[in-house]
């Protein structure tokens, strides 16, 4: 721990360049984006696989604490007034009242509102210590930032993890509903998902939707906050917009239960 705690107050700058896209998370309820989540990339665009093939247990601390400081550098500029989604690795924060102070500065220098940043972790990243990342998500909403799952149904701990870290916004992986709309078993799923999740989430987000079939299969199931390649790509260093006409097009004129 201390010498995580050298390297975050070295000063010393991450020996690569990363840039952040941002993709939308959008609201069905009232059409119109709900947040954007900054999605990190190389120097020209290049994909999150390639910048992690970088990271490693000497440079995850700096590349933490350097993601979320250009996250807010970019949104900022970008003049983001919806939330602002942020990835981090919780093996990399080591204590989070400390931790947090580098993203306290960046939000004040940016002149950006700490009530607009949503910190996310996922559950596909192996957490060490469950009882540390409780202690980090309990750390964040004291403070009054929201917290979501990424990721959840294909991870390492699933509902055990849910049970032990209360966050504020659930977000199911694309692998659970590909081709949903042709696929009874995965609606039962996503069904049976949806009851689990509503009474201990304020908000329930669908990632990776990709075809009209599978909104219009979704939406008829009462889920309202979605993300993916069917509303925009992510955009480096810009906000995609949503062509929301468009969408209610897809969806039609049914009236669904709104859930």
């Amino acid at each position: 721990m201390r010498s995580s705690c050298k390297q975050c107050k070295s000063g010393n700058k991450l020996d690569f360049e990363i840039k952040m896209a941002f993709q939308p998370i959008v609201n069905l309820h009232s059409f119109e984006v709900y947040a954007y989540e900054a999605l990190v990339r190389g120097p020209k665009g290049e994909g999150a696989g390639i910048v992690f093939e970088k990271v490693n247990n000497e440079n995850q601390y700096l590349f933490d604490q350097h993601c979320r400081v250009k996250a807010i550098e970019t949104a900022s500029k970008l003049n983001l007034r919806k939330f602002l989604s942020i990835n981090f690795m919780p093996n990399a924060v080591y204590e989070p009242a400390r931790c947090i102070q580098t993203t306290l500065k960046a939000a004040k220098a940016h002149n950006f509102p700490l009530d607009l940043i949503v910190f996310e972790f996922t559950e596909s990243e192996e957490v060490v210590d469950k009882k540390h990342l409780v202690k980090i998500v309990q750390d964040y909403q004291k403070r009054g930032f929201l917290t979501a799952i990424d990721d959840f149904g294909v991870g390492y701990s699933g509902i055990g993890l849910l049970c032990d870290v209360g966050v504020d916004i659930v977000k199911i992986d694309r692998q659970l509903i590909i081709n949903i709309n042709d696929d009874p078993r995965r609606q039962r799923i996503l069904r049976g998902t949806y009851d689990l999740l509503e009474p201990v989430a304020k908000r329930i987000v669908v990632e990776g939707v990709e075809t009209a079939e599978e909104l219009q299969c979704l939406y008829s199931m009462g889920f309202r906050y979605f993300q993916g390649y069917f509303f925009a790509k992510p955009a480096l260093e810009a906000l995609p917009e949503v062509d929301f006409t468009y969408v209610r097009e897809v969806l039609g004129e049914k009236r669904y239960p709104r859930r």
